[in-house]
């Protein structure tokens, strides 16, 4: 069986026979939201705004991990976690991570890929609950709604998440170089 190294500094150790070798570790963004809050629609100028870094789509992985939990739900904890390793594999080109998807601080506190990384900085994209109903209504019908749900999860976010960007006001261009401000910010 493989043995875990252990983060010390910029290095992973072994902690059987205490070999070194580098593991640059580097903040992790994460750009959260509730369905209809516009991290879709932002992506793409996202990325753009943001060449020096590794920006992702978190959805971008739910097709593998229901393949690799074909015989039941998906493990959600193992989803978010795979992101962290993602964003360390990133660092050690030396480009910090920008995670666009529906996590919370509380859901990657805990998670072994947490200790791969230093500083974890969320910012939550948002907009009115009437413009969120409006958006979640006008999708396609197979799309998944349940706008209540979705208005709920919007609320905690404002309650946790101090950094909030609004979607409701401006382009989406816009809203991507005012994200890229706040990274770019944070890594100054």
């Amino acid at each position: 069986m493989a043995t875990v190294m252990a983060p010390v500094g910029d290095e992973a150790v072994c902690p059987v026979c205490g070999a070194r070798r580098p593991a640059r570790r580097l903040p992790l963004f994460v750009v959260t939201g509730a369905s209809g809050s516009g991290k879709t629609t932002v992506l793409p100028h996202l990325t753009a705004a943001l060449a020096d870094c590794m920006v992702f789509d978190v959805d971008w992985l739910i097709g593998p991990f229901r393949r690799a939990c074909e015989f039941g739900d998906v493990d959600w904890p193992a989803f978010r976690d795979a992101w962290l390793s993602v964003a360390h594999g990133a660092a050690q080109s030396g480009r910090p991570t920008v995670l666009v998807g529906p996590f919370t601080p509380e859901q990657l506190d805990d998670l072994p890929g947490r200790r791969w990384l230093t500083d974890l900085h969320f910012a939550v994209l948002d907009c009115a609950d009437d413009v969120r109903r409006a958006r979640l209504e006008a999708r396609p019908k197979w799309r998944e709604r349940a706008v209540d749900r979705h208005l709920d999860f919007a609320a905690h976010l404002r309650r946790t998440v101090p950094t909030s960007v609004r979607t409701d006001a401006g382009t989406p261009a816009e809203t991507a170089g005012e994200l890229a401000r706040w990274v770019r910010d944070r890594l100054a």
